[in-house]
């Protein structure tokens, strides 16, 4: 079996991705997104499984029951990866996948899914958890001339 480290250092550079490494197990990842600007991912070669740890958003600061109901439904149709959160309440997309599972091919899908979901939810997040500070920035912007193009996904709700 080839080294895991190996594989997913060579599907990185391949794949000109901005990654750094830690101790000689931890790959982190920086993905490129559209809504959410970039998602981290940690990739951990673990002595049994390859973990994947990537943050979407921090603890909501309102409607938690409803960010929590909606990850949880999303959860059951993802690929490699569920939303977890951690003991502050911030937002994770996790997973673990075998070490002989480990090949150029997973690791894309497996990258490809964090992006997906990391970037396709963000915004949706952040109208769940964070509407009130969405629209106290709206209104701080307006009331000095700032630039809104950050916010114009939000418009709608303004």
């Amino acid at each position: 079996m080839i080294d895991p480290r190996v594989i997913i250092e060579d599907f990185l550079d391949s794949h000109d991705l901005d990654y750094e490494k830690s101790g000689t197990s931890t790959f982190l990842v920086t993905l490129p997104g559209e809504k959410k600007l970039q998602t981290h991912c940690a990739l951990i070669v673990g002595d049994n499984s390859l973990s994947i740890n990537a943050f979407v958003i921090r603890r909501p600061d309102e409607n938690a029951d409803k960010v929590h109901e909606w990850l949880l439904t999303k959860n059951a149709s993802m690929y490699a990866v569920t939303y977890a959160i951690n003991e502050l309440g911030d937002i994770f997309l996790v997973g673990r996948l075998p070490l002989p599972a480990v090949t150029d091919v997973e690791i894309d899908r497996i990258l490809g899914a964090v992006l997906q979901y990391s970037d396709s939810s963000f915004n949706q997040l952040l109208e769940l958890g964070f509407a009130s500070s969405i629209r106290r920035e709206w209104a701080w912007r307006v009331s000095r001339g700032e630039s809104l193009s950050n916010l114009k996904a939000f418009e709608h709700f303004i």
